[in-house]
């Protein structure tokens, strides 16, 4: 994390904390239930380290993302996302999908909501990505297609062969 931030701020790179399941082995990428203050001390704590870092370079925190499998529940599950939520420090933007309960739990709890698309994530039929846990890396055709249906058409193909509706 040293290293990143040092390079970070010398490139001037805004820096964010991604924050996920302890899940070391899965990557993040499996559920893991947690009750609502575990959760809220778990991203205070994994954010709390990254700022520790950025403290020490006088680097400020610039936002929060959760990772893998968090973001995907913090989408359809309101009291995860509002007990991710608390832990985000007072100011700090949120990076999230639109039109979500992740975005519902930042508004309500009053943290800066920032709406995010996805180059190369697929998307179920009801809107929600789909977090692959052996994700493979996508063909730039592929790539510029999906952000095309995203920016053009407001949708894009789900993983059922249909297109839904995406915020954008």
């Amino acid at each position: 994390m040293a290293e990143t931030v040092r390079k970070c701020k010398e490139l001037g790179v805004k820096c964010g904390a991604h924050p996920g399941y302890p899940d070391v082995q899965g990557f993040g990428r499996r559920e893991i239930h947690m009750e609502a203050e575990e959760l809220t001390a778990m991203i205070v704590y994994q954010v709390g380290a990254l700022k520790g870092f950025l403290d020490r370079e006088g680097v400020p925190l610039h936002h929060v993302k959760p990772h893998g499998k968090l973001y995907g529940v913090m989408c359809r599950d309101y009291d995860v996302a509002r007990a991710v939520v608390a832990g985000v420090p007072p100011g700090v933007p949120l990076f999230g999908l639109p039109g979500t309960a992740m975005e519902k739990a930042a508004n309500d709890l009053g943290v800066p909501f920032v709406a995010e698309l996805y180059a190369d994530v697929k998307y179920s039929s009801d809107g929600m990505l789909v977090i692959d846990r052996k994700k493979k890396p996508w063909k730039k055709e592929d790539v510029r297609a999906h952000i095309g249906q995203q920016l053009n058409s407001q949708s894009v193909t789900a993983t059922d062969g249909k297109s839904t509706t995406v915020e954008v």
